[in-house]
């Protein structure tokens, strides 16, 4: 039979059509039509058809310029541009700027490389209005683009220098030159590393999170927008092209700046569902947190969550509905389906083999991705900086905030997917609850009066006698949830005094109490309210049922340090033994090692030392399946401290020197270490060694303890971490009889 096309709807060739004329290299052109029009051969020759309308128009508009002739201007007036020639080479001088040849084309836009010639002489990008293109519609946009950039001023974003208007009406601006290729080709191109990706990650983000500062949101975050330059050998990458950019607050310009019914903006693989989607919500900085997802996954993966050609070979609608509701493959997922020798080639680009980066993708950033990607966007990173702030963490081996969906939100998720079945099986089981219910009230209807008067009246007495404690939890449920916001907003003082020195344990757990309690718990802390801070973790550690272990230890450690810290030995002896009761049983090392460390801070009883066994020999099993020369640093702390106490001083020894010397150790992990050394070693006899140890330790704890209290979740040590260390230290001081200060501290 004969194959016969659907002719293709005005939107996707529209859609198509903007793609297509975005992008300035022929090849490129030519390679994205192939992928977005497949074999719809009527909808290529469309979009061709559009492209080539506007090749002629520029032209037509060129000769009708030069006909006509252009009038001298003054150097004091605005710059006039002439239409290039064939070559596109441009030899005219425009007063101020001399214009050499054009460099780049947009939708609207021409972009000319332009000598400077006053006040100084520089090279700049100048971009105009393009011929025929001076629409009411287009010249609001690119006035939007003019006031989005002037209100920047970053590293990574291109500065602009001034802006102005045509003796003809047309808008112009000159701008910063940015030598550079795009992020994606110059990690591929220089084969950096996923860490060296993730660092030139964390600028873009930056640059990002000052555009919302200024209320502008990019809209088009892709690649091709994302320039990477040397200064001084250093990549920098260079965010540009705000041209779609919408103000949050208030207008960029008094001109109409206004998208129409059923036209959307952007480009389709980089697009957040609600920009695709028609609907009453607005677009926000959100939006801007999806494409800055779609961007790592490329870094990540080489491949974009949808590529163009999946996303666009079934119309406009089917675009829209993939965006709205497909779930994209997680990166580890995307890597381990790819054939083996495009997988290679992935993964030799970041020196890593196909099985390597597979690993390396698994867990903390399949979760940070995936968390930048949710369809919902309430339930992505609120801002820039808190994608970054997850980045860091997973550079720093911290634990990471994006996790792994509820149980009850992919079980949400699943009866979207499967209504129809959801609701059949909903019926059939309201039909036989409603039947097996009406037979229990025939059976029962000769003494449901009885028991109904008998149960009303203990749910009168009940409530009587529970009043008062009902108005009290309603209170701290109140205070709590007002708190938790307080804490939102980073108003800690606030919160603090609104929960008062001694909480009050709320009646049941929620995500704002819990939220409430450690952000001012850490707030206490480093304010140097040691008890108070204490109560606030006590608390935390009591309520928190809906973090993992590896949150939830944490929260355990900055309990554990505050106590001790704080002078709470009787308090402190308390949060051991529950601890070690705990934690007995926990078959996961790294959970077993964070709880043992915390319980170590101070010396330890005999009767302590045999409830910790459990965990200490959880820990050394699993020590001993670690790889020595790979092993984490902050490990080698509550191994060697476990070993220390028990009186194992020679193990205690062979632990830490075997990471004293290794490069690029924490401050806050390695000065533990040597006060470990010091202690065995006076115990020795080994005066000299105890003491040169005690002394490096003590420097860098004394230099870096209130700052980093105060900066916290640096890659040098948690602010527990840096606390921990200074109770160490005090205890090494009085063991070797010298001041825990230095003289210059004093």
């Amino acid at each position: 039979m004969e194959n016969i096309q659907t002719a293709p709807s005005r939107e996707l060739i529209h859609a198509v059509y903007l793609g297509a004329a975005s992008l300035l290299d022929s090849s490129e052109r030519r390679a994205y039509l192939q992928s977005a029009c497949g074999d719809n051969q009527q909808l290529r020759a469309a979009v061709e058809d559009m492209l080539a309308a506007e090749s002629d128009a520029e032209l037509f508009f060129a000769k009708g310029r030069q006909a006509v002739g252009q009038i001298a201007v003054t150097e004091a007036e605005a710059i006039e541009l002439e239409a290039p020639a064939l070559d596109e080479n441009l030899e005219i001088e425009t007063g101020r700027f001399k214009v050499l040849q054009k460099i780049g084309e947009g939708g609207c836009g021409v972009v000319y490389m332009a000598e400077q010639e006053k006040p100084i002489r520089r090279r700049v990008a100048l971009k105009v209005i393009k011929l025929g293109m001076d629409t009411k519609s287009v010249i609001a946009r690119f006035e939007a683009e003019r006031q989005a950039l002037a209100l920047m001023d970053h590293l990574n974003i291109a500065r602009v220098f001034e802006a102005g208007a045509t003796s003809t009406g047309r808008p112009y601006f000159v701008m910063e030159l940015v030598k550079g290729i795009r992020i994606t080709d110059y990690c591929d191109q220089n084969q950096l590393d996923t860490r060296e990706r993730l660092e030139l990650f964390l600028l873009v983000c930056s640059a990002i999170q000052h555009a919302h500062q200024k209320g502008i949101i990019h809209r088009d975050i892709k690649p091709s927008n994302i320039l990477v330059t040397l200064h001084d050998g250093v990549p920098v990458p260079k965010v540009i092209d705000f041209g779609i950019a919408k103000a949050i607050e208030g207008k960029l310009t008094d001109q109409t700046l206004f998208t129409a019914y059923e036209h959307f903006i952007g480009t389709p693989a980089y697009m957040s569902p609600e920009q695709a989607v028609i609907s009453g919500l607005d677009v926000d900085t959100r939006s801007d947190i999806y494409s800055l997802g779609v961007l790592l996954y490329e870094l990540l993966t080489g491949r974009t969550p949808f590529e163009t050609k999946e996303l666009m070979k079934d119309g406009l609608e089917e675009w829209r509905r993939t965006l709205r509701d497909k779930e994209p493959q997680r990166p580890s997922v995307v890597v381990t389906t790819l054939q083996g020798s495009e997988q290679q080639m992935i993964a030799g680009r970041r020196h890593v083999d196909g099985s390597q980066l597979i690993s390396m993708l698994k867990g903390d950033l399949d979760w940070i991705v995936m968390k930048a990607l949710e369809k919902d966007r309430q339930r992505r990173y609120e801002t820039a900086n808190g994608l970054a702030m997850d980045v860091r963490r997973y550079l720093g081996n911290e634990p990471v905030v994006a996790r792994p969906p509820s149980r009850v939100y992919r079980f949400q998720k699943l009866v979207r997917r499967n209504w129809g079945v959801f609701a059949a099986g909903s019926a059939v089981a309201t039909a036989l609850v409603i039947g097996l219910g009406i037979s229990t009230v025939m059976f029962f209807k000769a003494s449901e009066s009885e028991r109904r008067q008998v149960e009303l009246r203990k749910l009168a007495e009940q409530a009587q006698a529970n009043e008062t404690v009902l108005r009290q939890e309603a209170e701290s449920r109140a205070k709590t949830s007002e708190a938790a916001l307080l804490v939102s907003q980073g108003n800690f003082e606030q919160a603090a005094h609104l929960l008062g020195d001694v909480p009050g344990l709320p009646s049941k757990p929620s995500l704002d109490a819990v939220s409430a309690f450690r952000s001012v718990g850490e707030f206490s802390a480093r304010q140097g309210q040691w008890r108070k801070a204490g109560k606030y973790f006590w608390a935390l550690i009591e309520i928190d049922k809906f973090d993992d272990w590896d949150v939830v230890t944490l929260d355990y450690q900055s309990c554990g340090v505050v106590l001790a810290e704080g002078g709470d030995i009787a308090a402190y002896e308390q949060f051991r033994k529950m601890a070690a009761a705990g934690f007995a049983s926990t078959p996961n090392g790294d959970a077993a090692s964070r709880i043992l460390k915390t319980c170590l801070f101070q010396p330890i009883s005999d009767d302590t030392l045999q409830e910790l066994k459990p965990l200490g020999n959880t820990v050394e099993k699993w020590m001993a399946t670690q790889e020595p020369k790979t092993l984490n640093e902050w490990l080698v702390i509550p191994i060697s401290l476990w070993k220390f106490r028990c009186g194992d001083n020679a193990g205690a020894l062979s632990y830490c020197r075997a990471k004293l010397d290794a490069k690029a150790v924490a401050p806050a992990c390695l000065a533990p270490m040597r006060l470990i050394v010091a202690m065995v070693c006076q115990q020795r006899g080994e005066t000299a060694e105890a003491h040169a140890q005690f002394v490096l330790a003590r420097e860098v704890i004394n230099a870096g303890f209130r700052p980093q209290l105060q900066h916290g979740n640096r890659s040098d040590g948690m602010w527990y971490d840096w606390v921990a260390a200074r109770i160490l230290l005090r205890e090494a001081a009085a063991k070797l009889g010298m001041p825990a200060e230095s003289a210059e501290a004093q």
